[in-house]
């Protein structure tokens, strides 16, 4: 069972960026998660060795560069954390000092 699935990553509604990793190219593209769910499904890995195999990046291909593996970032759902933070916050008007 893989540590973190797609379905995982929808929920926490986390954006993956898969990225070149050829020096001429650093080609970064944003994945469809819902689509990689429908190919692959839900609980199929979201993590790095879980999805490196299935891509290459097309801009290098079509160049005739060699070809190099492929990387990811994860970028988590800031805005949301951030509301979740401020949920019991409540301005004080009092002066100090």
């Amino acid at each position: 069972m893989p540590q973190k699935t797609l379905a995982d990553t929808l929920a926490a509604r986390e954006s993956i960026y898969v990225n070149c990793g050829h020096p001429m190219c650093c080609r970064s593209t944003k994945l469809d998660i819902q689509a990689l769910i429908d190919r692959l499904g839900r609980d199929h890995g979201s993590m790095h060795d879980d999805l490196v195999g299935l891509f290459v990046c097309s801009n290098c291909k079509v160049a005739g560069r060699d070809r190099r593996q492929v990387f990811f970032t994860c970028i988590p759902d800031y805005e949301r954390q951030q509301r979740a933070l401020n949920c019991d916050w409540k301005p004080t008007f009092e002066r100090r000092g």
